[in-house]
């Protein structure tokens, strides 16, 4: 985050609503001018009374005290009228700045992080990004809601009450104002104590969340281990990490306004002895005194709530602290600027002097190449950890390559945009992913524009028809969330059916049939020998039953090809790929 403050920074980013902020704090102003104005009225009514016909109305012309009361009684509820509208217009402009804000922030925030690198959300908790775009702007948006009006208000109080104050009696008023300095310096001292405190709430919160959101995901695997007792455990102690750090704050924050208090009734013990001497020694007339009495209470006592809008404040600084560290997040992989059309593209893949490391760690893919001529499909195996995948994420442009190139039809794939370039890709993962919707919502995912009845053909070619018609709401089956109330298989079969629809000039395969049995295997292969026919085709599998058609073949070891070729040319090498072969078939040498 850059050296601004939180408030200068959100204020910046909100210009824009400036116009809707001046409106709303001028609303505000209003409201407390005529919120001031009873006691005002109250010491006129008492002058009206102890004076008659000597008051200060009937110094403007009216002498009859009981006009004089009518005027009076008019006067209030103008006042009482007009501060009640403020009210409800500052409330409402206040109120829907604030919903406004917070979702903008919420959408923007949201965006941004779609645009970020793969690498960033592998190294960041779900939960806490969750907690940042759900939770801290929920903060932002309560002091929006009320904090910014009580701040304004505060500072109208001040301004307005200590100009007739003085102009009453600069005397009382010097006195009356002096527990205000040391008011606004508590306020200062206490905002700066308690900054570090709630930003380390915001950041326990965080942890929390992320750790609910995995265990939630995780529930299958924590029942089967018998670990609730052990995740039961780490969640206690994580809560009461959060409880302490809120309960460090809490302390502080709860000191301030009784502190304040003690303050402020120094300065209404200055008003309410010193005025009522004056009014004995003829300096000050009792009308006077009324509203000085009044209105020092409406002078200092909301100084005492200065604790909680600061308190409040702060809660919500540090909530804005975390949302725009994030939206400061560098975006690490540079957009290309060539748009590409599928009617345009041939589809051949080139990847040339491929090296690539991630941002720790040693080299995982040394000095790649491999040419994927037009509608050929070519297939990469080896061992755990042997570099496939990560061939995979550079193909998609997840990450970019440390070295060397990849190239679309002669083009390097950074000079085009990464969506247009990701529109030519079906790409079903071994990490088989499901929203929580209908199987038609999930298949359609990505090509909103097909109809139902390329749906049911894009299932049908991935073999899914069949046990999606079987189910009782049919292809309006709900899934759950991440598509848990499907089997393994099941799943898999459906995000085919995604890729599919997608039309795609390449497909790319991560294990595409490694969560189904051997028959649908077979079912899978007969129906990607259709799909992948004339399209550019790149596979990773363990099952080499499913590759063995593939015009190339790549071995890897190390993150180096070690071997390459067709099927057929790889066995008679007697190499690697010839034991892995035997190995799966059960022609191992034992």
């Amino acid at each position: 985050m850059n050296n601004k403050s939180p408030l200068s920074t959100l204020l910046f980013h909100i210009k824009g609503k400036r116009p809707e902020i001046i409106s709303a704090g001028t609303f505000s102003v209003l409201n407390k001018i005529f919120d001031i104005a009873p006691p005002i009225l109250i010491g006129f009514a008492v002058d009206t009374v102890v004076k008659g016909e000597e008051s200060f109305i009937a110094g403007l012309g009216v002498e009859n005290k009981i006009h004089q009361i009518y005027i009076l009684g008019v006067l209030t509820f103008i006042v009482w009228a007009l501060e009640s509208i403020f009210e409800f217009l500052f409330k409402v402009k206040w109120r829907n700045i604030a919903q406004d804000v917070q979702h903008d922030l919420r959408v923007e925030t949201y965006d941004h992080m779609q645009s970020l690198h793969i690498s960033f959300f592998e190294d960041q908790n779900t939960g806490n990004l969750t907690t940042i775009m759900n939770d801290d702007i929920n903060q932002l948006e309560r002091f929006l809601d009320v904090g910014a009006n009580d701040i304004i208000q505060v500072l109208t109080t001040v301004v307005t009450i200590g100009a007739i104050f003085f102009y009453i009696s600069p005397t009382i008023a010097c006195l009356s104002f002096l527990p205000v300095p040391f008011i606004l310096l508590g306020s200062f001292y206490f905002q700066k104590r308690i900054a570090p405190r709630y930003l380390g709430v915001r950041e326990e919160a965080g942890i929390l969340a992320s750790m609910l959101v995995n265990n939630l995901s995780g529930m299958m695997t924590i029942k089967s281990y018998v670990a609730q007792a052990f995740e039961k455990s780490r969640l206690v102690k994580q809560s009461l990490e959060y409880s302490s750090s809120n309960k460090k704050a809490i302390i502080l924050s709860s000191s301030f306004s009784p502190l304040i208090r003690m303050v402020v009734l120094c300065g209404f013990l200055f008003s309410l002895v010193l005025g009522a001497i004056h009014v004995f020694d003829g300096k000050l007339d009792v009308g006077s005194y009324s509203v000085l009495i009044f209105m020092v209470q409406r002078l200092l006592w909301p100084l005492t709530r200065l604790g909680e809008t600061f308190d409040q404040y702060q809660r919500s600084m540090a909530s804005t602290q975390r949302i725009f560290s994030l939206l400061n997040t560098k975006v690490a992989i540079d957009d290309g600027t060539s748009e590409v059309f599928a009617d345009k593209i041939e589809g051949e893949l080139s990847l040339k002097n491929i090296s690539f490391k991630y941002n720790t760690g040693e080299e995982v893919l040394h000095d790649i190449n491999i040419d994927i001529a037009k509608g050929k499909t070519i297939a990469l195996v080896g061992t755990t950890g042997s570099g496939k995948s990560t061939i995979l994420k550079l193909l998609l442009r997840f990450y970019d390559v440390s070295s060397g190139e990849i190239l679309l039809d002669g083009q390097n794939i950074k000079k085009l945009k990464q969506n247009s370039y990701r529109s030519l890709i079906g790409f079903v993962s071994q990490d088989t992913y499901l929203f929580h919707g209908t199987i038609e919502e999930n298949i359609i995912y990505g090509s909103f524009d097909k109809t139902t009845n390329d749906v049911v053909q894009a299932a049908k070619l991935a073999e899914a028809d069949e046990f999606i018609s079987s189910l009782t709401d049919g292809y309006q089956t709900i899934v759950g969330e991440r598509g848990q109330k499907l089997s393994g298989g099941q799943r898999q079969r459906i995000c085919i059916a995604r890729a599919i629809l997608k039309n795609p000039k390449i497909f790319v395969f991560d294990e595409a049939t490694s969560a189904v049995d051997n028959e649908t295997e077979a079912a899978i292969q007969r129906s990607l020998n259709k799909i992948t026919k004339d399209r550019t085709t790149i596979m990773v599998a363990h099952r080499l039953s499913t590759i063995k058609h593939a015009d190339s073949i790549y071995v890897l070891e190390a993150g180096k090809i070690i071997e390459s070729g067709n099927h057929q040319a790889l066995l008679e090498k007697k190499g690697v790929y010839n034991a892995l072969w035997n190995v799966q078939t059960g022609n191992a040498t034992q």
